[in-house]
């Protein structure tokens, strides 16, 4: 049975790569987490996401501050404070602070893909792909 996990999210390193700051709080390697894993996005404004999809998971997205605009499969989707977004298996999604001011996004992905490399594609050029990417599974 997997024991109650408590994580700070000033403890969890950022993952830059696909732009923004892309922070995995409770998952596979920090909690033990088994079905999915859920995090915090913060965006400054001109920071964006790059497109991608989950082919085994759903993407839930909450806005606790600001304002993010998230473009599924084409269609732009304006997403603000206090609002959720249901990111549908295998859309292809981009997530953009197009505001004035710093956007913050607690996502959640589940189910968990079979192997962790299956579980996200890229289909735009990273942003950052020389930043380190932290694992979200392991030790």
């Amino acid at each position: 049975m997997t024991k109650p996990a408590k994580v700070r999210l000033r403890d969890v390193a950022p993952n830059r790569r696909r732009g923004g700051d892309i922070r995995v709080v409770l998952g596979p390697k920090t909690s033990a987490a088994t079905t999915g894993f859920l995090g915090v996005l913060t965006l400054e404004p001109g920071e964006h996401v790059s497109e991608h999809y989950h082919p085994y998971s759903e993407e839930f997205l909450y806005v606790v501050s600001g304002h993010v605009s998230v473009a599924v499969d084409g269609e732009t989707v304006p997403v603000s404070s206090g609002e959720g977004l249901l990111v549908p298996i295998n859309a292809r999604h981009r997530v953009v602070n197009a505001g004035d001011e710093p956007a913050q996004v607690v996502f959640h992905l589940c189910p968990l893909a079979p192997e962790p490399h299956l579980g996200h594609v890229d289909t735009e050029e990273l942003p950052n792909p020389e930043a380190p990417h932290p694992e979200i599974v392991g030790a």
